[in-house]
């Protein structure tokens, strides 16, 4: 009896191994283990991708999709809409007229596979499979000469892990007008679809470049002409070391030459090398006394501070310019059209006399 129960045993677990081999094989040619009489009954499944496809990526979000669409940088290989019964509007209109443009097959899945594809982030409907996007060596850029423009600013960012951060803080540079950011190419986060959908498609739109030896890159910016800032956190021990580097806060920061602005790591901020290859370090002063662990910003929090406040010294900005910026469609405030709303600082002579009574 206790041969016979052996036996059984061993022929149990010999069929085990023997569903979970030919399950893993019929899983990695892309086959479900039912078999096919399975996968027909599940329609809402979708096909597997294609072996010509492996290496792409899943893009989510309306924006980034519209936008990495728009650039044709990446190479896409199906784009997936949210099945709906309502019929597709406005940019997702846009988005299916590209990818039809294009030829690039469209697939309309329900929103749990959606979701499950997307990993459950906040895809809007809208998903697109692509080949990576990967920041430039900054060799192909070139010399570059502070002389020919001197209001350009740089954005370096060292060690920036977050993917969040790293596309909060693109999203503020592309909207601030940085002429180019750079990344260092060691402990820093890639260019995945989270830090594009964190830039609101930012990302896709951009030249970004990134360089293995960030301390050499600075100190030849600085040969070049250029003034390296570097930025720090409340003034303390870190960057006791580093006394004879000046330090100022960004609201008397006068920008009056090229410059490259370097930002460092969430928790560590720069490192000592980057930090010793800045001529000046900016820092953000808080408007009341911090507890210790209060006593920074979050590092996209602090990215659009610096840069506002740097940008907004830029000169030459016309009132025909400025009047283009806030109203692009061109309405005034006599016509029949909606006015757009004016920021206070802009506002023009016969609003503020009638808003001081006048």
């Amino acid at each position: 009896m206790a041969l016979l129960w052996a036996v059984r045993g061993a022929t149990s677990r010999f069929s085990g191994r023997l569903l979970a081999r030919h399950s893993s094989q019929a899983a990695r040619r892309g086959e479900r283990p039912g078999g096919e009489e399975l996968s027909r009954l599940l329609l809402d499944d979708l096909a597997p991708t294609p072996r010509s496809a492996e290496g792409l990526e899943r893009l989510f979000g309306l924006s980034p999709c519209l936008l990495a669409l728009r650039a044709a940088r990446r190479r896409v290989a199906r784009l997936l809409l949210q099945a709906g019964r309502s019929g597709l509007q406005g940019e997702r209109a846009e988005l299916l007229r590209a990818a039809e443009a294009r030829d690039i097959p469209v697939l309309r899945p329900r929103r749990q596979k959606l979701d499950a594809l997307c990993r459950y982030q906040v895809h809007q409907g809208v998903c697109m499979e692509v080949s990576p996007l990967q920041p430039r060596p900054w060799t192909e850029v070139g010399e570059a000469r502070p002389g020919d423009d001197p209001r350009q600013l740089w954005l370096v960012l060292e060690g920036l892990q977050d993917p969040r951060n790293l596309g909060g803080v693109l999203r503020s540079a592309h909207f601030l007008g940085v002429d180019k950011v750079i990344t260092s190419g060691r402990n820093s986060c890639p260019l995945t679809p989270v830090v594009s959908k964190a830039s609101a498609g930012a990302m896709e739109v951009m030249d970004l470049f990134s360089t293995d030896d960030l301390a050499s890159f600075l100190q030849a910016r600085a040969r070049e002409g250029w003034l390296v800032a570097g930025t720090v956190g409340c003034l303390g021990p870190e960057i006791s070391s580093f006394s004879e580097i000046p330090v100022t806060s960004c609201l008397e920061f006068l920008w009056d030459r090229p410059t490259v602005l370097v930002l460092g790591n969430e928790g560590s901020g720069l490192s000592k090398e980057v930090q010793a290859s800045c001529q000046l370090l900016l820092t953000i002063l808080p408007g009341r006394q911090l507890p210790s662990g209060l006593d920074s910003l979050n590092v996209s929090v602090a990215a659009g501070i610096l840069l506002h406040s740097i940008c907004s010294q830029r000169k030459g900005f016309s009132a025909e310019k400025r009047e283009q910026l806030l109203d692009p469609q061109g309405t005034s405030a006599t016509s029949a059209g909606p006015r757009v709303a004016q920021h206070p600082g802009l506002s023009s002579e016969p609003e503020q006399e009638r808003h001081n009574g006048g």
